[in-house]
């Protein structure tokens, strides 16, 4: 991760601020470091571009471009918008009024102002690299995903493709990296910034124990930054374009768009304290689908986080760790004989206690791992939660329809029935808290803690279900539980969390 900190619209505003432009970039990249510490967000390294180790990535990558002929220095004119820190042509932009009512020309996407700017640049030769990048594509049709966004990208090859303005006069704008034996220009924003992905894994030494199997994650809104100027500046410089581009949608606020003259910008900071990290994040990755924008509001919320967090997940620990039901706080032992092992679950009438929903619960949390890993490598982490839900309300249904609170005690067969309940729910409870780590990891490692799980059986390569089952040992069996921590989530109150809301707005 990381903060991009060059460009017209940084110097700007920290001249309106009364600062410098390095001053701004070190107090708001710490906001940034802030926020994805509290959200629980780990990250390998935080990249800033005003860095000295990128500025020399930057300046070897513009030689790169320049040795290979890509580079030549012409007259630029359009629209530019400061904000988007690019320029965008006349079927992207629409007439409005100023706040003084003069007549203006926005971003159709933003509503940003842009102003019509003439300058000599350096120019980048983008009309070159048609067929090459239309080959890339075709070659590999998993570049771009989801699908929408690699079927635009190759509409757009199909379009005009002017070459690209990538340096800016250096006395408009000085917050920014010189363009190497000119010092009267500067290295485009966007281009300085792209070389962030190379800078940070050693470009120009050692770069190549990564790339170019690589993953970017972007939002809709840069793509042709990312899908179309950025791998032909690649192809440019000799390196292959990234293995595969993921990109996402954004959230609408009650079906419009966030932003600041509308007031309904949602705060995450705000959010975090109102629903808990873990709630915030399980809802936005439950709900985030990056095919199309999702839309936000505080009941939905409120209404999934009860329902699947603090309900389904919550109130099945709970019931199946109660003292009144296993007082002994072990993880109870699995008999083969209620539960016995067939191969095909219609014909195990009369064999067991296990009716056929309990043979399709055993089947359905036995292929989760497998489910949850490819959902997760396909970056539709909506769906491997959705399957995880599932499963846990399957898990429910089974507590439920053989109520084993109801089951004598002192009865030895009764017992052993109610112990193998009692340790398929726990086995199932074990997969979620494995699974659900690095989605909600405090609530994860709260469940998995109360289960006596130990922090090296927790890893997904080494995840069994119900070992038992397969006539195997169970390592967790008759295990001490570990101590009860309470409630697991705690169910979120609508009037108070949009009190607290309007109190911390």
């Amino acid at each position: 991760s990381g903060t991009d900190e060059h460009g017209l619209k940084i110097q700007q505003a920290a001249a309106a601020a009364g600062t410098s432009p390095a001053e701004l970039c070190e107090r708001v990249s710490g906001l940034f470091r802030q926020a994805l510490s509290r959200a629980g967000v780990a990250y390998t390294d935080f990249t800033r571009t005003s860095e000295p180790r990128h500025q020399r990535s930057v300046r070897h990558f513009w030689g790169a471009l320049r040795d290979g002929g890509a580079l030549y220095k012409g007259s630029y004119e359009g629209w530019y918008c400061t904000p988007e820190e690019s320029f965008l042509p006349e079927s992207q932009l629409a007439e409005r009024t100023d706040a003084q009512g003069r007549p203006c020309k926005v971003s159709l996407e933003t509503g940003h102002e842009v102003h019509w700017t003439k300058e000599e640049n350096y120019m980048f030769r983008l009309s070159a690299f048609r067929d090459p990048l239309q080959n890339w594509l075709r070659d590999n049709p998993r570049a771009i995903f989801p699908d929408t966004f690699y079927q635009c990208v190759l509409h757009w090859l199909d379009e005009d493709l002017p070459d690209l303005s990538v340096s800016r006069e250096r006395s408009r704008l000085q917050w920014g990296i010189p363009v190497p034996g000119d010092p009267t220009q500067t290295i485009y924003v966007w281009v300085d910034a792209l070389v962030n992905y190379l800078s940070v894994v050693g470009y120009p030494e050692s770069h190549s124990t990564w790339w170019p199997a690589v993953h970017h994650i972007v939002g809709k809104d840069i793509l042709k930054f990312h899908a179309l100027y950025w791998p032909a500046l690649l192809l440019a410089a000799g390196l292959e374009p990234p293995e595969r581009i993921l990109v996402h949608s954004h959230w609408t606020v009650r079906g419009q768009k966030m932003s600041k003259s509308l007031g309904n910008v949602v705060d995450p900071s705000i959010c975090m304290g109102q629903y808990s990290v873990d709630g915030f994040r399980y809802f936005l990755l439950r709900q985030g689908v990056p095919e199309r924008d999702c839309d936000y509001y505080d009941e939905k919320v409120v209404k999934l986080v009860n329902s699947e967090l603090a309900d389904a997940l919550g109130g099945l620990l709970n019931r199946s760790t109660a003292p009144s039901i296993n007082p002994s706080n072990t993880y109870p032992r699995f008999s083969e004989l209620c539960f016995p092992k067939v191969l095909d679950f219609r014909e195990a009438k009369g064999t067991g206690r296990a009716c056929a929903e309990d043979y399709e619960l055993v089947a359905a949390v036995a292929s989760l791992p497998a489910q949850v890993d490819t959902y997760f490598e396909r970056f539709q982490i909506y769906k491997a939660l959705e399957c995880i839900a599932q499963c846990v309300r399957q898990t429910n249904g089974f507590f439920q329809r053989h109520r084993p609170w109801k089951l004598e005690r002192r009865d030895a067969v009764e017992q052993l029935w109610l112990n193998t309940i009692l340790h398929v729910t726990l086995e199932c409870l074990r997969v979620y808290g494995t699974l659900l780590q690095p989605v909600v990891p405090h609530t994860a490692d709260q469940l998995l803690s109360r289960l006596a799980v130990g922090p090296g059986e927790r890893d997904l390569s080494g995840l069994t279900f119900l070992a038992r089952y397969d006539g195997k040992p169970c390592p967790f069996e008759g295990r001490q539980l570990g101590p009860h921590t309470g409630i697991l989530f705690h169910r979120l109150d609508k009037s108070e969390a949009m009190k607290k809301r309007k109190q911390e707005a």
